[in-house]
């Protein structure tokens, strides 16, 4: 099947005078180069989670006419993110959880991973979101009860595997906006959400809603992947009433194909990782998200293989 381009060109050239027909084909051609070459596909989360907003302000900060711009993808969680990164035309880079090459080399999922996908930098940590109905006190209070733990295939799906081991729920996989919803109508009875604080999603919860937070002890087990995190009344005033609730925090990840030093989408990817680094700074200032603030460009991340440039 001919390609919009192509048929793009063959309208202008039957459009145009026989002896412009060429000089319209190349210009064409040349300004597709030239769009191309610069441009950075970023495959992010929902539309109500962090990283969708962190790509708008990579977006935002990095685009620089044809030399680069920053071209946001509404995805489907890290492991899809992972899986597209790999396999799908236009996507460069994917924000991702940093427990998704252990989750994925766990269950063999994606073969060769560990050489194939690398990480431009770690960004900042989520936090674990179990918002529960009332008479639900604790992770053992959800055994054999419906729980939504998002798409399949998302980071939270992927997290929530790890956090309910040996918890029997009943796993539902609604959006997140649709599960808000169910639960506020005792149709199940927790959401579960990796996102960073405070997440978008609950922020038209009224003043004396009966949902509540759950906490998360931090055991041995979660220690091995995660780290300890603090949901507060200054994130979520309408759910948290005075003492900061307990849960567990993963890292977000900006992750990248591991292409072969000299061609092409190396190139196109250090160019990329070169302004990011030179215009930090504009991250951190109002009105972009705080979650900026919380950056080190320099943080190692165990088990990643760094994108040299």
């Amino acid at each position: 099947m001919p390609s919009r381009r192509t048929l793009l060109a063959a309208a202008l050239a039957a459009a145009a005078p026989p002896a412009g027909a060429q000089t319209l084909v190349q210009s064409l051609n040349a300004l597709a180069a030239r769009a191309n070459a610069g441009t950075i596909g970023i495959v992010t989360g929902g539309i109500d989670g962090t990283y969708a907003r962190i790509a708008a302000d990579l977006a935002a900060v990095l685009d620089d006419g044809d030399a680069l711009r920053v071209l946001p993808i509404l995805g489907r969680g890290s492991l899809q993110n992972i899986s597209d990164i790999l396999v799908l035309r236009g996507v460069d880079i994917g924000i991702v959880q940093s427990d998704v090459l252990a989750y994925a080399r766990s269950r063999r999922l994606l073969p060769g991973l560990d050489s194939l996908i690398q990480y431009v930098a770690k960004l900042y940590d989520e936090e674990v979101h179990l918002l529960a109905a009332p008479g639900i006190s604790s992770l053992a209070d959800l055994a054999n009860k419906p729980v939504n733990i998002d798409l399949q295939g998302s980071g939270t799906a992927m997290t929530a595997s790890l956090l309910f081991e040996g918890i029997p729920i009943e796993p539902r996989h609604a959006p997140q906006d649709v599960a808000l919803e169910q639960l506020r109508r005792g149709e199940i009875a927790a959401l579960a959400y990796v996102t960073g604080k405070p997440a978008r999603l609950f922020a038209g919860l009224p003043a004396g809603t009966p949902l509540r937070f759950l906490p998360i002890p931090m055991t041995p087990r979660l220690l091995e992947t995660y780290l300890p995190g603090t949901l507060t009344p200054a994130d979520y005033p309408a759910l948290i009433a005075d003492s900061p609730v307990e849960t567990i925090a993963v890292g977000a990840v900006m992750a990248c194909y591991a292409w072969t030093p000299g061609t092409e989408r190396h190139r196109k990817l250090a160019r990329f990782a070169t302004a990011f680094e030179t215009k930090f700074p504009a991250f951190l200032h109002p009105p972009r998200h705080p979650k900026w603030r919380e950056v080190d460009l320099a943080a190692r991340l165990p088990g990643w293989t760094r994108f040299r440039p």
